[in-house]
Parts: structure tokens; sequence; C-alpha cells
């Protein structure tokens, strides 16, 4: 097994530190949810794999333009030959012989296989780039996703916790009634049904904490702290509409952008491939020295050279097989390239949808939740007065967590639907402030789709018509009239 190198190591670690280094020069240190995202593009194994992928293509083109330099080949050797010739002398010949030798050979033309290979290895360096580059997207959202779902369910658990006591207080209250004779057991079992509910609910919001912290510990490397400070909310930098969300995610794409190169080096290996119905035609320089060098007797020197051409014309049907697989693998890296542009389509439109539904949620379940609490102060106080029942008081308890619960997770359904827009778009990075490191370099600049561009992917824009409630009121149905009592 090889193990990485320590200047692999180094390279890595410097990279990762790089994006440290960046973010807190523009004050990460004094934003939670930016420095918890930092922090995952340190320490993440997943983006490290794509910028280790991302070197070895980059070692991957020198490799390919070894085959266009001087090959330079240093030969010793030292032996004995024997020969029997009969018609000589009946006896066999031994000879001793050694010899040095220094041989050049340089290739002039393979049907420009070699060239294209490199040019195939270039492209493919620039599809490990964008993978890096969408990796490092991705683990932003993801860490994003880590951060907001640990100050969820910390709200969530207090929110629980909030409703735990309530039913508890309702419950030591019918208890002291039951105890005085002026309450009925069946409402103080109850009481307890809903009080045990509620510890219930608390128990599954606690677990659901432990999940999301575990998953913040992955993603980031870390426990999350104790103090996350308050909801960032990254509503700024968005477009106005959903086409130009569209359009912005298809142009900004590096997953896209890595597909598309990967169609440019498919097509290039089936150029490689058909370079072997050409001749090979190499230079070649050889020099040596020796006692009965190259096993002629008396031989102490010698030189040669030649330029060799060879023509394979007949390799049993292989290279013809090889270009018909390398043509169907190139309809398959552009299949490949248009599912992944209807996928960047779809992530993006539903994101951007889905910031423009939960604000206009938020209003009404604020409304809801304010209505709900001011319902449930009313019944208590009318418990305590008698004129509603506990069963209307525990169920108002229980429509106020509910509509708690409701307004929390989609208020941070929204903060994250933000997050996952700029993803789309990726640009959620840029948008946090962390800026990609110096040392990765942009190789992306002054790069574009070209004629390579998805060709199935829908340019449309889904437009749903705005929720008309005055025609939605026009179909109920009119009121009977109220039957009049009998004289």
């Amino acid at each position: 097994m090889r193990l990485r190198s320590p200047l692999t190591i180094v390279a890595v670690s410097l990279l990762m530190h790089s994006w440290g280094a960046q973010a807190q020069a523009l004050g990460a240190a004094s934003d939670p949810l930016r420095l918890a995202v930092e922090k995952a593009l340190q320490s993440n194994p997943e983006v490290s794999a794509k910028f280790n992928a991302y070197r070895a293509s980059g070692d991957a083109v020198d490799v390919a333009n070894g085959a266009l330099r001087p090959r330079v080949d240093l030969n010793a050797n030292v032996g004995t030959d024997e020969n029997r010739i009969a018609s000589r002398r009946p006896e066999p010949e031994s000879m001793r012989r050694t010899g040095l030798g220094l041989s050049l050979t340089q290739l002039l033309w393979d049907g420009l296989g070699s060239k294209r290979d490199v040019d195939r290895a270039s492209h493919d360096r620039l599809s490990r780039y964008f993978d890096l580059l969408e990796m490092t997207e991705q683990t932003s959202l993801e860490a994003t996703r880590a951060f907001y779902d640990v100050l969820r369910f910390r709200r969530l658990v207090a929110l629980a916790e909030d409703n735990y006591v309530q039913h508890r207080y309702a419950s030591q209250q019918i208890q002291a009634r039951f105890r005085a004779g002026v309450g009925r057991g069946v409402d103080f079992e109850q009481a307890n049904a809903r009080l045990a509910l509620a510890e219930s609910n608390l128990t599954t919001e606690t677990a659901n904490l432990h999940d999301v912290m575990a998953r913040y510990l992955r993603v980031i490397g870390e426990v999350p702290p104790q103090a996350l400070g308050p909801l960032p909310v990254l509503h700024l930098g968005l477009p106005g509409s959903g086409a130009e969300v569209l359009d912005r995610a298809v142009v900004q794409s590096p997953a896209i952008s890595a597909t598309v190169e990967s169609v440019r080096a498919a097509r290039l290996t089936a150029q490689v491939r058909e370079a072997a119905f050409q001749p090979k035609v190499e230079a070649r320089v050889r020099s040596g020295f020796g006692n009965n060098f190259d096993g002629i007797r008396d031989q102490r020197r010698d030189s040669s050279a030649e330029l060799v051409l060879n023509w394979n014309l007949y390799n049993g049907g292989s290279d013809s097989a090889r270009v018909r697989q390398q043509v169907n693998l190139i309809s398959q890296t552009e299949d490949l390239r248009d599912k992944t542009c209807r996928d960047v389509r779809q992530t993006a439109a539903i994101a951007f949808n889905d910031t423009r539904k939960l604000t206009e949620q938020l209003v009404l379940l604020d409304r809801n939740t304010i209505a709900i609490e001011k319902a449930r102060d009313a019944y208590r106080q009318q418990f305590d007065i008698g004129q509603r029942s506990l069963l209307d008081l525990l169920n108002s308890e229980n429509e106020l967590y509910t509509a708690r619960r409701a307004y929390a997770n989609a208020e941070y359904d929204r903060a994250l639907a933000f997050a996952r827009t700029h993803a789309g778009m990726s640009q959620l990075t840029a948008q946090l402030g962390i800026a990609k490191p110096t040392s990765l370099g942009d190789e992306s600049q002054g790069w574009s789709l070209g004629e390579d561009a998805p060709h199935r992917c829908p340019a449309d824009a889904i437009a749903l018509p705005a929720i008309d409630l005055e025609a939605l009121a026009s179909r109920v149905p009119p009121l009977a009239e109220p039957a009049k009592p009998a004289p």
C-alpha cells in the first residue's frame, strides 16, 4: 500500500488552511456560521479527496507530455556466449562480452496521438478542478444546514420544555382540585395522559438534537459550541426572478462545467484511439562500447543513427473496437452533462420557490400563533372560573405548541432555502465571505461552455398563478337560513 508523501500532506494542509486564513481576514471569528463553514472546508475529507484528485490530474498532464520529449536509456551488460556451428569447427566456441550503451529516442509522428493525449489530460484536469469547486460549494451548504439544524432543534427543545412545564402546571392544578374534592378523577387521568405526551415530545426533540449535533460533528469536525448566536439569514445577493436564478445557476455551476470538460476529454480520447491506425515514426541514436560489444568478437565500439517506422496493419480488430467504444462513451458523457444541467436547474428552482413560499407562510403562521396564544390565555381564564373544560384547555396548549413548532420550522426552513438558492447558483461560499484560496489559482478564467453547452436541458421557468382567495371564497356555498323555533 502506498502512503501519502509528506509533501502531499503539507500541500493539502496549506490549501485547507488558506481557506481559514482568508475567512478570518474577513471577520469569520465574529460570525459563527462563517467560522463553522471555514472549519468544514479545512477538515472535511471529501474536500481533501477532491483536491488530491485535482493534483493527481495535473501530474497526469506531465505524464502525457513525457511522450513528446526525448527518451534516453542507459544499458550495461556482461555475459558469455557459446556457439555451436557444425560447418566451421566441431568444438563449441565461447566468448565473454561486456558492454555499456546510451540510446536516445525521439518520437516524430504517431498520428498526433500523444499531442491529443496531452490535450485530453488537460481537459481532465479542468474537470477535476470544477469537481473541487463543486465539492467546496456542497460542503459549505452541508455545513450551513448542520449549523441551522443545531439552532433549530435547540429551539424546538426549548419549546418542548415550555410545553411540558405548562402541562405539568395543569396536572398539578387538577391534582390539587381533586384532593380538595372539587375535581373529577377522569380529569386527573386525562391531565396525566397529556403530561406523558408532553414528556414524550421533549424526549423526541432531545434525541433529534443529539442526531443533528452528531451530523455537525461529521461535517464540520468538532462538537457545536454552546452559543451559536442568532439565526443568520442570507437573503442578500439573490436575483429578483426565478428565470434569472436558473440562468445564473447553469452558467455558474461547476458541476455542469466539470461534465462539459468530461465531454471534451472523451472526444480527445476517441482521437487518441484513432491514432492507432497511423504509422509511428521515431528517430533513434545509439552509441556504446565494451569488449566483444553486442556479441561481435573483437568489437570495441558501435554507434548508429536511424529513422524507424512501425505501422500496425492488423490488430485483430481491437483498435476499431476501441474507437467504437469511445464513441459510445462520448454519448454517455453528453447524457450525464444534460442530466446534470437538469438537476442543477431543478435544485435552484425549488430552492428559490421555497424562499418565496416560506416568506409568505411565516406571515400566516405568525398570525396563527398569535391568535392561538390569545385563545389559550382566554381558555385558561375561563377554566379557572369553570366556564371551560379541562379538555378545552389541554387542546389549546397542544395547539399552541404545534403552532409555535410550525413557525420555528418554517423560519429555519426559510433561512436554509436562501442558502440552498445561493448554493444552486454556486455562490454560497462567496456569500459567506470565504474567498477561494490564492494557492488554488483560477483556471476557470476565460472558460466558457461554447458549443458544448447542454442540449437537452429545458430553459423554461415554471410560473404558477397567484392564489386568488376572493375567487375561492365565491365558491363557498351560501349558509342555510336558521330554522325558526316552533310557536
